[in-house]
């Protein structure tokens, strides 16, 4: 199986503590970031990761080198210029096989990959469709745009981050399972958001997207709040 780790980010937001390395190398008890998102795919039964990186890349390129020190296969796809989330697909088509995992490189959730499989290969057998987004609650999701999800756990639509203090709701954990056709629905050489427009694009169309909701840890070190919270997790686990 494959994953793409999505690792091209600028990390702005996490500058204040981190800023001499790309956002997914930010150092956890000694380790980057990203080792810890390598070894829940490696867990699982991944065998080939595909790093879609940009910024300060070789950092993240020297570190994994090709992945036999992992008993796993590297690929690296590099953007010369920012892609956004679909883009950064796109650009790593040429490596793709069948379907693929995608990790945003800022985010952890503790999930059973391959339970997640299970349910994606389950629900499109059944009804079709394009993927399977993981999903998790948050207690107050004013940061994060929220997700609906109907009865046959088809994703109904996409809300729009909140101005302010809102209720739990399920969000997008940054973890999806995807079939190959999804990228012919991808410009090339184009700026795009999975989570902005290809899949409310997608939905729009009348294609099915699944939700998967788990309650398993989740985290964005995006911020210096969800940094410090993640080194605080891996400390409590040691």
């Amino acid at each position: 199986m494959q994953a793409l780790i999505l690792a091209g980010g600028l990390g702005t937001r996490l500058r204040a503590v981190v800023n001499d390395k790309p956002k997914p190398m930010a150092d956890i008890a000694g380790k980057p970031f990203i080792e810890y998102q390598i070894k829940l795919l490696q867990r699982d039964g991944v065998t080939h990761v595909i790093f879609c990186v940009g910024y300060l890349y070789e950092q993240i390129q020297n570190h994994f080198g090709d992945g036999k020190a992992w008993g796993m296969k590297f690929d690296y796809s590099i953007e010369e210029e920012l892609l956004g989330t679909a883009g950064a697909l796109k650009l790593a088509q040429k490596f793709m096989r069948g379907p693929f995992f995608v990790l945003n490189g800022d985010t952890y959730l503790d999930i059973d990959l391959r339970e997640l499989g299970k349910f994606h290969q389950q629900r499109t057998e059944r009804r079709g469709g394009l993927g399977t987004m993981a999903l998790t609650e948050i207690h107050d999701a004013k940061d994060y745009g929220s997700v609906t999800i109907g009865a046959a756990d088809e994703i109904i639509t996409f809300n729009e981050k909140f101005v302010s203090a809102a209720p739990a709701q399920l969000i997008n954990a940054g973890i999806y399972l995807l079939e190959p056709a999804v990228l012919d629905f991808i410009a090339p050489a184009k700026k795009v958001s999975l989570e902005r427009e290809t899949f409310p694009a997608l939905l729009n169309q009348g294609h099915r997207l699944f939700g998967y909701a788990t309650d398993g840890y989740f985290v964005d070190i995006g911020t210096p709040a969800g940094y410090q919270g993640f080194q605080n997790f891996i400390s409590g686990k040691g």
